[in-house]
């Protein structure tokens, strides 16, 4: 049962996970699948002259990281590129990695390390019982803060064993 350990101070919950996601693919689908198909019963509300759907993405970001090697193999340099998106992501390492005056810079052929990226998304949640909270979903972690009925917690962490990327 993935157990959500609670935080002192304001009500926020965390859960590591036990293996980080594999890649932005497996990252993204369970995103997806939350926003699109809404486990944790969330309500679309009107609020400031606009219609928020039920579960609505407020920030991502994405890290991307690089090493920079000379023809031996030895590491020469290191890079790291952020993004806010996840088409900015995708196509940024393909930029950096065909950017011919940085490569030229460094001396060294680049090489990006997927395992090394980090990425993260950032959900608010309106509560059937009008409660907004926030789900915060990272590449080794899962977050759910800012809510006051435990009853959130719960069903974030009944939603989370349900999904096996998440364990």
């Amino acid at each position: 049962m993935a157990h959500f350990n609670q935080k002192p101070g304001t009500k926020s919950a965390f859960h590591h996970l036990k293996k980080p996601f594999p890649d932005v693919t497996a990252f993204t689908a369970v995103v997806r699948s939350l926003i699109l198909n809404n486990p944790l019963g969330c309500i679309s509300y009107y609020t400031g002259r606009k219609n928020h759907p039920p579960v609505e993405n407020v920030r991502e970001m994405y890290t991307a990281k690089f090493v920079y090697e000379d023809a031996t193999g030895r590491r020469i340099g290191t890079g790291q590129e952020m993004y806010d998106s996840l088409e900015g992501y995708q196509y940024g390492i393909a930029a950096v990695i065909c950017n011919m005056a940085n490569i030229a810079a460094h001396r060294g052929k680049v090489r990006h390390i997927p395992d090394a990226d980090l990425f993260s998304v950032i959900l608010k949640c309106h509560d059937p019982h009008g409660e907004q909270y926030f789900l915060s979903i990272a590449r080794n972690r899962v977050t759910v803060s800012s809510y006051t009925d435990d009853e959130i917690r719960l069903r974030v962490e009944r939603w989370s064993e349900g999904v096996p990327a998440l364990a």
